[in-house]
């Protein structure tokens, strides 16, 4: 119950100067009306509240300024702006420094910074879903395609989001993003990821335990012994029902088959649409845990994927990172914001850890 408080409050804050396209935290995407919380994803903490000292757009265009003139960079002012601030007042301070300097913000960091900490901070400047845009640009873009990127962002993302990704990629490229993913991809992979981008998954909160037995027999009838001809029942299951009905699928399956559907999805499918099926089902079953496991493997083991690091991160800040961090606590038995900082060092260490706080 204590979640409906949280979400009315989530609500008022910041929405007042919402453009268009803009993703809103998830809290937001909940309709009040759930007595028990229940719109997609499930148990949503609160975003967290920023800049409790009040805000002051004048005052941080200034140290912004100041902090990219003359010799040397101050990064610690860049740090503690970009990571105390929501979205939105970030997209004010933006319009500000154009306003005041005449300069896009992102061009002078991207002037003054380098690596990854470019990347994290200037990955902050964008909307939620321009920077999911972006980065789908670039996985599209280019020798070798990315598709564990394209695979990351589709099967993650919810109904409102997928739509506000759709329309900052047509307001910064000027092209459509499904057809540029139905050029770049083919096949089985192509047929589910345009059934995502089609935005329909039912969001509501109820199961319906018939629709779930039906469905399991659906999803064994296409996989066991026939793959190939029939995953249209997998990309009309696990594209359409909502989370929780897609739960009631899977234990259905269980009962049915004496099978887990991951074992099953691992058995018959290979490669890029095994990957995209196994992200489905796992965001289905627990969505922060997918994150919380996503950090997990792009820390652990030789080398850092900071790319994911950065993105995860920074796409999760304002949605339910809190509850990403409470489950990585959970399930490896450290603290994400530790594991962060000895993965990492110099100035991209200190933003992430500043967002993670």
């Amino acid at each position: 119950m204590g979640n409906r408080h949280s979400q009315s409050y989530s609500l008022s804050e910041g929405s007042q100067q919402l453009a268009k396209g803009d993703t809103q935290p998830s809290a937001v995407l909940q309709p009040l009306s759930h007595p028990s919380g229940h719109g997609e994803p499930e148990a949503q903490q609160p975003a967290k509240v920023k800049s409790p000292q009040g805000f002051d757009v004048d005052q941080d265009v200034k140290k912004l300024n100041k902090a990219c003139k003359g010799m040397g960079t101050d990064e610690t002012t860049i740090i503690e702006i970009l990571s105390s601030r929501t979205s939105d007042e970030r997209q004010q301070i933006k319009q500000k420094f154009k306003a005041s300097y005449g300069k896009e913000l992102e061009e002078v960091l991207k002037s003054e910074l380098s690596g990854n900490f470019k990347k994290a901070a200037l990955a902050l400047l964008d909307r939620p879903s321009e920077y999911d845009a972006r980065q789908l640009q670039k996985a599209m873009k280019g020798l070798g395609m990315n598709e564990a990127l394209l695979i990351e962002v589709l099967c993650t993302r919810t109904n409102k989001e997928i739509i506000a990704i759709k329309e900052a990629y047509q307001r910064l490229f000027g092209r459509s993003l499904e057809s540029d993913v139905k050029g770049d991809t083919s096949g089985n992979l192509k047929k589910i990821l345009v059934s995502l981008l089609q935005a329909n998954r039912d969001e509501r909160g109820d199961v319906d335990k018939d629709l779930a037995g039906q469905d399991a027999k659906d999803l064994y009838d296409a996989g066991e012994g026939r793959w190939g001809t029939e995953e249209l029942a997998f990309n009309e299951v696990l594209a359409k029902r909502s989370h929780k009905q897609l739960r009631a699928t899977f234990q259905a399956y269980q009962m049915l088959i004496g099978k887990d559907i991951e074992e099953a999805i691992e058995a018959e499918t290979s490669g890029d649409l095994q990957k995209a099926y196994l992200t489905l089902v796992r965001c289905a079953r627990d969505h922060q845990g997918y994150f919380a496991d996503r950090l997990y493997k792009s820390m652990k083991g030789a080398g850092t994927d900071e790319e994911t690091l950065i993105h995860i991160i920074v796409t999760r800040a304002e949605v339910d990172l809190q509850g990403i961090k409470a489950k990585f606590q959970e399930k490896y038995q450290k603290s994400l914001s530790d594991m962060v900082h000895s993965d990492t060092s110099g100035d991209l260490q200190k933003l992430l850890v500043a967002l993670l706080h």
